[in-house]
């Protein structure tokens, strides 16, 4: 078996039965911290000597016990994840952190620590406005975080601590950029379908696990010949967390390639970095408020006006759209996804004022709507092909 069977057989294994590693991990006396949204700073969970672990839902699993103690209008992606976690998908988990990164996760909170019997949980409190005064703020909140852990572990969290974790996160998305740069080529030679699994995966390991595992993904993309795609319409992929591969098998299936994303757990995850070599909490506040552009934060505009206010909200599409080529744009949200919901006819104007052609879907996390979604693809495709 080569090297790069190996390391793509592993990412397979991993993504299919999600949580193993970390199981393994729980069971050997590790503690493993569940969470959810961009919002968390991982760094610190690190820090603290546990281990972070992105929770996901499942487009295949249908809602069951989940919707008997949480309200069917909470956003689906939320619900899915909750269900999976009374169901006891997650039990080797030691803790729960949520963010206030939507009504949803706010609002649920009490419902996932009544219903949940874990030692630990944490809310962080995230400002809606990026200001001075949020960073005051939120620095507060994170300091609150870092004592929480402390309490929780019984270790002391140092700024030394603090920095190395920001140094091996830092690193982990260096790799995540390096890994995008195998997108650029037309055809990408890497599909869609194959990030999407190991950045998904690598959200369940250790963080040092997550960067050699993405070291020997590099290595092997580098010895590919040919690409395993055909050419075809270039799409980035917009929206909230996508976390199960079948939006980007949809679209490749029909003859696209997914090239570049801003998504939850792509682009907005791994893109922004934490300032090296100063405070840690001051230069995680910076990253987390400041750098993470999610529709949940407003950034004032200077000139005061609808296509500046589009300009500063929406400058990583843009980017984005122009470095890998994109010849269109899918925004795929989830019905009841307030941030996202409130900023899709701004968004639509944004790639209007771009010339990027845009097909919006709005879906209901579910294995149902595939054939539905099928069809809007094909035809935008064919439209743009």
């Amino acid at each position: 078996m080569s090297e790069k069977t190996s390391a793509m057989s592993r990412v397979e294994e991993y993504y299919q039965d999600y949580g193993v590693r970390a199981k393994e991990l729980a069971a050997q006396g590790r503690t493993v911290i569940g969470y959810i949204c961009s919002f968390v700073p991982l760094e610190l969970i690190t820090a603290a000597d546990c281990i972070p672990f992105r929770v996901r839902g499942n487009v295949r699993e249908p809602i069951t016990k989940g919707d008997a103690l949480l309200e069917t209008i909470v956003c689906p992606f939320i619900r899915s994840c909750f269900d999976l976690s009374v169901k006891g998908k997650y039990n080797h988990l030691s803790g729960m952190v949520i963010p206030h990164g939507c009504d949803s996760m706010v609002r649920s909170y009490s419902v996932w620590s009544y219903s949940l019997n874990l030692p630990y949980f944490h809310f962080v409190n995230i400002p809606s406005v990026v200001k001075d005064a949020s960073f005051e703020f939120f620095r507060a909140e994170l300091e609150a975080f870092r004592k929480s852990l402390e309490e929780f572990t019984g270790k002391k969290i140092t700024d030394d601590d603090l920095g190395r974790a920001i140094r091996l996160h830092n690193e982990n998305r260096k790799k995540v950029k390096a890994l995008y740069e195998f997108r650029k080529p037309d055809p990408p030679m890497i599909a869609g379908t194959e990030l999407t699994k190991l950045l998904t995966v690598g959200a369940s390991l250790p963080i040092e696990e997550s960067t050699r595992l993405f070291d020997e993904v590099l290595e092997e993309l580098q010895q590919r010949k040919t690409s395993p795609l055909k050419k075809g319409p270039r799409i980035l992929i917009d929206g909230p967390c996508v976390d199960n591969i079948e939006m980007m098998k949809i679209v490749e299936g029909l003859g696209g390639n997914v090239v570049v994303d801003t998504i939850c757990n792509g682009t907005r995850d791994h893109w922004p970095m934490v300032p090296e070599g100063g405070d840690p909490i001051d230069a995680l506040s910076r990253r987390y408020l400041g750098g993470v552009n999610c529709p949940k934060t407003y950034r004032s505009n200077k000139a005061n006006t609808f296509e500046g206010d589009c300009a500063v909200r929406f400058f990583d599409i843009g980017r984005f759209s122009k470095d890998f080529k994109a010849d269109g744009a899918i925004l795929y949200t989830y019905k009841f996804c307030d941030p996202f919901g409130f900023e899709v006819p701004a968004r639509k104007a944004y790639y209007e004022s771009i010339d990027v052609p845009l097909l919006y879907l709005e879906d209901l996390y579910s294995a149902g709507t595939i054939g539905q979604l099928k069809t809007r693809i094909q035809a935008f495709l064919e439209m743009i092909g």
